[in-house]
């Protein structure tokens, strides 16, 4: 039996975005599985709780990619190559938008290779989504402004209802 090639998409995907589904669906076309792998990031205040997070890439998922079932979603706290290890991945997979991302990413990718030997492997999205992140879309929402270009029905909608709660 050959042996799964399981990849790490970690994140913290406060909201997921069209560019982190699009990078999801690339590592699924080259890997046998992949992990959306939701941090749990004690020095950030993210506006979704963990498990809403979970629920809205898992949601995203579905509507965007239905037919994907090497895709799953988990969260992990802690670092991430100790989760890679026990998840036993190969590949740890990083979104590059813009130049500026790739110092932080090939730093961290190196440290990881150190602490535990694995792979980072490096996708850019579609140019159209190049200058998306979830702080943008978050303020764009909080303003009341349109996000449906940027983000799944689904999230746009819990968007549009945390922000009339707040």
């Amino acid at each position: 039996m050959p042996k799964t090639r399981k990849a790490i998409y970690p994140g913290t995907f406060d909201p997921i975005t069209n560019g982190h589904l699009d990078i999801i669906g690339r590592a699924g076309e080259l890997f046998d599985e992949v992990i959306v792998a939701v941090a749990t990031n004690s020095s950030k205040s993210p506006l979704f709780n963990e498990m809403e997070r979970m629920e809205l890439c898992k949601a995203a998922i579905a509507e965007v990619m239905p037919s994907a079932k090497n895709i799953s979603v988990d969260s992990f706290e802690g670092l991430l190559v100790d989760y890679a290890r026990e998840q036993k991945a190969i590949a740890i997979v990083r979104g590059l938008r813009v130049l500026s991302d790739f110092e932080y990413e090939f730093q961290m990718a190196l440290m990881n290779r150190k602490l535990e030997d694995i792979t980072t492997v490096f996708l850019m999205p579609n140019e159209k989504y190049t200058y998306l992140n979830s702080t943008i879309i978050r303020e764009i929402a909080k303003y009341g402004s349109d996000i449906s270009g940027f983000v799944p029905e689904c999230v746009r909608k819990e968007l549009e209802e945390k922000f009339k709660k707040n």
